[in-house]
């Protein structure tokens, strides 16, 4: 074959050879129609790195999500316990008494009702059905325990006279609140040696007294008696350690003064609930109107149950002194003060509407050492045992 038939062969093998290169120089699509331009999308620009000094951005979240599970658990949780004033621990505490959650605030229509009922219950006759006697031996013992020139067995054969009393002091004597020894108290002979004359008046008092605290239950609020009656001994129980430790004085006379605080409340409870009874008052109108009653009225009748009950005047000048809104300037005055609101928060976190920790940073420091406010603070967290539901002692020496 010539060379004139060979150049047209290796001149259309070079052409094919050439031709992606060609294809993709001009911009054509595989079927040889070019192809639309794409313009070249630019890299997002990097921001710069932050200080070495500054902590990383965070990113922001959805302010309706979620906390995450991490993040909630390194919240703290929120705490409950708060310090409550003086009045917020005496409404809170004639609340619980009453069935109520919180007491309502004093409007007009109450006050009217209050001076209507004040009207009715300040007749004498009708108080003095009300008005609780003074016990028959009260004086006659009080003298006794107070004479160190008295034997124990004068003393021993003024408590026979009243076997009831007998019951009652050796049930008290043995009950946990005020037994101080394990062995149990069967006669009024080893009540009298262990106790002592404090314990012995104390458990005198209280036994004389806490019939009319049993006498005063009604079926509208059923918790109402014993409810003061165990605000009146742990009111007792407080205002002797501050009678005797911050303000030497009689720490008998604030025991029995708070005592008489609390009868003076199931007084009034008992005429003010007969009276809405009469009137067919019920419910929270009952409730209120008793509350009202009793706070504006208890001291004034505690005066008068305790000059009846010829009370000294330093005495009466101390229940005087438990008014709402008056001061406490005698020394007993403001140990049975002190005593009201210990016992107040004992009653409230026995029955959890306090804890703990409410009860330490409410407590008034009334002038005692942080020892003493220790001990005062276990014994009033303890859970309350009623002396008079002690078991019987097996057997009764006279």
């Amino acid at each position: 074959m010539g060379l004139w038939l060979l150049m047209p062969l290796l001149l259309a093998a070079a052409a094919i050879a050439m031709l992606p290169a060609l294809r993709r120089r001009l911009g054509w699509g595989a079927a040889g129609a070019p192809r639309p331009a794409v313009a070249a999308v630019p890299p997002p620009p990097v921001p710069p790195p932050p200080p070495s000094d500054s902590a990383p951005a965070t990113p922001e979240r959805d302010p309706t999500a979620a906390p995450a599970a991490a993040e909630s658990a390194m919240q703290p949780a929120p705490s409950s316990s708060q310090a409550l004033e003086p009045a917020a621990i005496l409404r809170q505490l004639r609340a619980l008494q009453l069935g109520l959650a919180e007491l309502p605030e004093t409007n007009g229509e109450l006050e009217r009702r209050v001076a209507q009922a004040l009207a009715v219950i300040g007749d004498p006759a009708r108080e003095r059905r009300h008005f609780p006697r003074r016990p028959n031996l009260l004086p006659q013992l009080l003298h006794a325990i107070n004479d160190e020139n008295v034997a124990r067995r004068q003393l021993v054969a003024i408590i026979a006279h009243d076997p009831a009393l007998v019951d009652s002091l050796l049930r008290m004597a043995n009950s946990s609140f005020y037994r101080v020894s394990p062995q149990p108290v069967e006669s009024i002979e080893r009540a009298v040696a262990i106790l002592g004359s404090d314990g012995l008046r104390s458990v005198i008092a209280t036994a004389l007294m806490q019939p009319i605290f049993t006498s005063a239950t009604a079926s509208e609020f059923p918790r109402f008696a014993q409810l003061v009656w165990e605000h009146a001994l742990r009111s007792a129980q407080a205002s002797v350690m501050h009678a005797a430790v911050v303000e030497r004085c009689e720490p008998f006379a604030a025991e029995l003064l708070s005592l008489i605080s609390g009868l003076a409340e199931i007084v009034l409870f008992r005429a003010t609930h007969e009276l809405c009874a009469a009137q067919n008052l019920r419910g929270p109108g009952a409730a209120m109107l008793i509350a009202a009653i009793i706070d504006a009225q208890a001291s004034i009748l505690a005066q008068r149950i305790g000059t009846d009950w010829q009370l000294s005047a330093a005495a009466l000048a101390a229940l005087d002194e438990q008014g709402a809104g008056s001061s406490a300037p005698s020394a007993l005055g403001r140990s049975v003060r002190f005593g009201r609101l210990a016992g107040a928060l004992a009653v409230l976190h026995g029955n959890a509407r306090l804890d703990p920790e409410s009860v330490r940073l409410s407590l008034p420091r009334g002038g005692l050492s942080a020892a003493h406010t220790e001990t005062l603070l276990t014994k009033l967290l303890q859970p309350f045992q009623d002396p008079r539901t002690a078991a019987a002692p097996a057997a009764i020496r006279h």
